[in-house]
């Protein structure tokens, strides 16, 4: 992932956490960036694997750092923060995995300008009996484009500059949900096939 000061100003984003660090090999269960105030445009650090106010393991995150978009007005987990914890993750790649003569490789996604975007996202709040607060957020995935259909069958939501502060303005339900769509494959470039752990987001 890009510095701080690359991504605040590709991005126009506000403060970063001193903590942050870039890395190109995170997984669920990690702390990855997020921005949930439009005004203040202010990354801060959300645990990946959205963990529900009512549960009673934090544990289930780890089974829910992505979101289907076409059921998010469905899913218990979802239907709440889709109408008012939406959130934006700064990433500049992400990877699909795929199986080629009996091995899985993963392949790297990035942008045809290999500029910063963000992903559409939910974030949650939960506390334990103690009253530590424990904050979550998941991906939203859609349908392929016509180059990520080759590798997967579901891909992230990318919001652009037009898109992705709307997401988190928009009251509009409707309006919200024409957001999550696939992205223009004519943006993107040919995933590049990584032989080692060197991707982003896991």
């Amino acid at each position: 992932m890009l510095e701080p000061e690359e991504l605040r100003a590709q991005l126009d984003l506000g403060e970063f956490p001193v903590e942050f660090t870039s890395s190109r090999n995170i997984s669920p269960g990690q702390l990855i960036p997020v921005v949930t105030d439009p005004v203040s445009r202010k990354v801060e650090l959300f645990r990946w694997g959205l963990v529900p106010g009512w549960a009673k393991d934090p544990k289930i995150g780890y089974k829910m750092f992505n979101a289907r978009a076409e059921t998010l007005s469905e899913k218990p987990s979802f239907r709440v923060p889709f109408l008012r914890r939406r959130c934006l993750i700064p990433a500049d790649g992400f990877h699909e995995w795929k199986l080629e003569d009996g091995r899985k490789y993963p392949f790297l996604f990035t942008l045809s300008d290999r500029k910063a975007f963000t992903f559409a996202g939910l974030w949650e709040s939960w506390s334990d009996p103690a009253g530590n607060e424990l904050r979550s957020c998941t991906l939203i995935t859609t349908e392929p484009n016509e180059l990520i259909g080759q590798y997967h069958d579901r891909m992230p939501v990318i919001l652009d500059e037009k898109t992705r502060w709307k997401w988190l303005i928009e009251t509009n339900v409707e309006q919200l949900k024409s957001l999550l769509v696939p992205y223009d494959a004519n943006n993107m470039d040919d995933p590049l096939k990584i032989e080692k752990n060197r991707f982003m987001i896991d």
